[in-house]
């Protein structure tokens, strides 16, 4: 394991400790890599604003509504899932799961889904039953994403949208816990200052 450290204007040190363990820690938790590096004011701004962001899209993605093509309620978390399906291909879901371990419930879920088994949680971030679809198999209660459009309306595409900025979000946390934050060397600032004071 390496250390690496970056020197702030100050002067102060700041240990990033392994670096691809801090970047890999903050994969899978917004903020963990910088609470493992010992930066906690940072840990928990990243917690709570990526956290924050990626919540508040699966609740925009949930109701209690009935399903129209479906026998069962929409349920909750739906903005988020997983599917490779033609015609249904998630590309969203590339930048949500760089929110990592939160968002990992949806590949468990499209797994069952695909292997005609019953989904777990009630449908927590399941994929959407295919239109068409009339087979009477453990997931029939699951809507379809007809359902999802009808019912949620705009909120679907707004919740989709909040969780996949908290996933680009990330992927801004992790670069900072990888390669610590922007500093000037202390000479080019001098440097700077200097060129800055001259008479032109």
């Amino acid at each position: 394991m390496t250390s690496e450290s970056t020197e702030k204007p100050a002067g102060e040190q700041i240990n990033l400790k392994d670096a691809g363990l801090a970047a890999f820690l903050a994969w899978m938790l917004p903020g963990l890599g910088h609470f493992y590096q010992g930066r906690r004011a940072k840990a928990a701004l990243y917690f709570v604003c990526i956290m924050g962001l990626f919540v508040f899209g699966l609740c925009l993605g949930s109701s209690n509504e009935q399903c129209i093509n479906s026998e069962g309620k929409i349920g909750y978390g739906r903005a988020v899932y997983f599917s490779w399906k033609k015609g249904d291909r998630t590309w969203a879901y590339i930048c949500q799961v760089c929110v990592g371990l939160p968002a990992l419930p949806a590949v468990i879920q499209a797994y069952r889904m695909n292997h005609n088994q019953k989904v777990w949680c009630g449908g927590f971030m399941a994929p959407p039953r295919p239109n068409n679809d009339n087979d009477k198999g453990p997931n029939k209660e699951q809507p379809t994403l007809h359902d999802l459009h009808r019912v949620l309306n705009r909120r679907f595409d707004l919740g989709r949208f909040f969780a996949t900025v908290a996933g680009l979000l990330n992927v801004l946390a992790i670069y900072d816990a990888y390669a610590g934050p922007v500093t000037i060397a202390p000479g080019v600032k001098k440097k700077e200052e200097a060129e800055s004071e001259s008479p032109k």
